[in-house]
């Protein structure tokens, strides 16, 4: 299986640890693709000895089964409707792009046309499974907490325009609470999981997200409530942070390498 990776953080260092490691047996990552030529997927590719491009021309021509989108919802917007009409399988984790009806609705359009996988992993989350199976017998109310410590909100436009002062907090602060279509956009390193338990779920617009930032915590915690038919569920995750961003779970990271072992497997367990 050749796959190749877009974006050159976290993941895309944690995908080529475990790759080189021998835990893929019979996967190649055949390019990594960044921004530009000084990008610092360059320094991560000449460590891990893999060919850097840095034009999507370049990437389809390394001929991937799949890429790993690990980049932004910028890339996401640039490169996964042509990467999927090249007969390309993409893995997106920066979910929160395809909030936009637009863009998600060309990419399942380019998926269906030319048989490329298009695969949200559930990135910082579970539940999925179970919400799924809920839907089908009908749902009422679907909601997400993300509560993450101070310093995980950070450099956020939208949080600065608040006037919140991350660094005196005394306790728990709700920074947005409302739809997930209206809370995704405005932090989009830190919520992907409300615009996937959307997608998977009732919607954009009747999925409701709360944003909190609470000194109390040094875990990323996210609180999943659901109610419909089939009765209730509440599902609950405290995540370490990932080591190098704060802003991103530790898990959501190993959810780009058990969507790989996923594509690779012709058994599944669970949704």
């Amino acid at each position: 299986m050749r796959v190749a990776l877009l974006g050159g953080g976290t993941i895309a260092r944690l995908v080529l640890q475990h790759v080189r490691g021998g835990e893929f047996p019979g996967m190649e990552i055949v390019a990594l693709a960044g921004r530009n030529g000084s990008s610092r997927g360059r320094a991560l590719a000449r460590e891990f000895g893999v060919s850097y491009v840095s034009s999507r021309a370049a990437l389809i021509a390394a001929r991937p089964a799949a890429v790993v989108e690990a980049a932004s919802h910028d890339a996401v917007r640039e490169h996964l409707v042509a990467l999927l009409e090249a007969g390309i399988g993409v893995v997106v984790l920066s979910i929160g792009a395809l909030a936009d009806d637009r863009l998600r609705y060309a990419a399942e359009d380019a998926a269906r046309r030319s048989g490329a996988l298009l695969y949200v992993p559930s990135g910082g989350i579970g539940g999925l499974d179970a919400l799924k199976a809920a839907c089908a017998a009908g749902v009422d109310e679907v909601s997400i907490q993300v509560a993450k410590p101070p310093a995980a909100w950070k450099g956020i436009p939208y949080v600065a325009a608040l006037g919140v002062d991350l660094d005196r907090l005394q306790s728990a602060h709700t920074l947005f609470e409302g739809p997930a279509r209206e809370g995704v956009p405005h932090f989009p390193q830190n919520v992907n999981i409300a615009a996937v338990l959307s997608l998977a779920g009732i919607g954009l617009d009747r999925t409701r997200l709360i944003v909190v930032a609470d000194p109390a915590l040094t875990l990323n915690t996210h609180t999943i409530r659901v109610a419909g038919a089939s009765g209730r569920f509440t599902v609950v995750l405290e995540n370490v942070p990932a080591p190098e961003n704060p802003k991103t779970s530790w898990l959501a990271c190993y959810s780009a390498l058990a969507a790989l072992r996923s594509m690779q497997s012709p058994v599944r367990y669970g949704t």
